[in-house]
């Protein structure tokens, strides 16, 4: 049977909510090093391969069966489009313009579209007062980002939208991907079908714009950046993304973008001596405090306290 996530998360989602974090985090440094030698398309469609391979070798040693339903490998088609080659293709090309640790930012705005997407089509998920000033609040940390980001180079415009754009497309398979839970297909399942979906799905398109078979063999750096990629920040990721997804809902899933900045800026400050601006970091804590609003705890401990203190004073 089917059961509704649950709209405030346990210490063990939230766990596993930081361990994810932590391994898409480091995937902006990677896909850093690996830009060095590959370009942006091959790259994305090499990670998705070596995902792909992994997941259906794990699925086979599990004995786990593979649907046949045709509406079950149309919504892998849609989930590989929206959740790995769509926003795959725009983060890697976005950061040929724009530092990793500038790109794992404007991804943390996966949330505030997540909220609007989940509020028009998922009935547990509406809109709140809390996630309505959340999304505004955090929509203006994102103008604040971008503004300054055109005080010191207008060039970077286009590398910025199409990491926000990646990030709507993320918003779009988070509550999409909802209905895998109540079809009761496993988180494995829909990870390997979906890679290998983005996988077909990618490949004329790199062939025809990149043609791999012509470059020249990488450097060994990016070719284990390549691996870790395809192991850790693709497969071993999307498994818990979609045990988190059935567990917890799309809006707190979404969540987990605002900690991927945190290990992003660190890698790429430290790895890679890449700066922020000021303004960055401005708007970093204006999207912070809309996720916290679109969460609503926090608001609603303030509440308790407050009551509970209004009481004291009465008694």
């Amino acid at each position: 049977m089917y059961k509704l996530p649950n709209q405030t998360m346990s210490l063990h989602q939230w766990g596993m909510l930081i361990v994810l974090s932590l391994v898409w985090g480091a995937s902006f440094f990677l896909i850093a090093v690996a830009l060095e030698d590959l370009p942006p398309l091959t790259l994305v469609w090499l990670r998705l391969a070596i995902a792909a391979s992994l997941l259906w070798l794990v699925v086979s040693m599990r004995s786990i069966a593979v649907p046949r339903r045709p509406q079950v490998w149309l919504a892998f088609l849609f989930m590989g489009l929206f959740n790995n080659a769509i926003p795959f293709a725009l983060i890697t090309w976005g950061q040929t313009h724009i530092p990793s640790a500038l790109a794992s930012i404007l991804n943390a705005t996966t949330p505030l579209w997540t909220v609007l997407v989940a509020g028009l089509f998922l009935a547990d998920e509406r809109f709140s007062i809390s996630k309505v000033s959340g999304v505004i609040c955090g929509v203006a940390g994102v103008a604040v980002m971008i503004g300054g980001a055109l005080s010191v180079q207008a060039s970077h415009l286009p590398g910025q939208l199409a990491v926000i754009g990646a990030a709507f497309a993320y918003a779009i398979a988070a509550v999409f991907g909802r209905r895998f839970a109540r079809w009761g297909i496993s988180p494995l399942l829909v990870a390997a079908g979906m890679t290998s979906a983005s996988t077909l799905e990618l490949l004329p398109l790199v062939l025809w714009l990149e043609s791999p078979l012509s470059l020249a063999m990488p450097a060994w750096q990016s070719l284990a950046a390549v691996l870790v990629l395809g192991t850790v920040s693709t497969a071993f990721a999307y498994i818990l993304y979609f045990r988190l997804l059935a567990s917890a809902g799309a809006t707190n899933l979404a969540l987990v973008t605002l900690l991927v900045p945190v290990w992003a800026i660190v890698l790429g400050v430290l790895i890679l001596n890449e700066a922020l601006k000021p303004t960055h970091f401005i708007g970093m804590f204006l999207i912070a405090v809309g996720l916290a609003a679109i969460d609503g705890r926090v608001w609603r401990a303030v509440l308790h306290r407050r009551v509970a203190g209004s009481r004291g004073e009465r008694l």
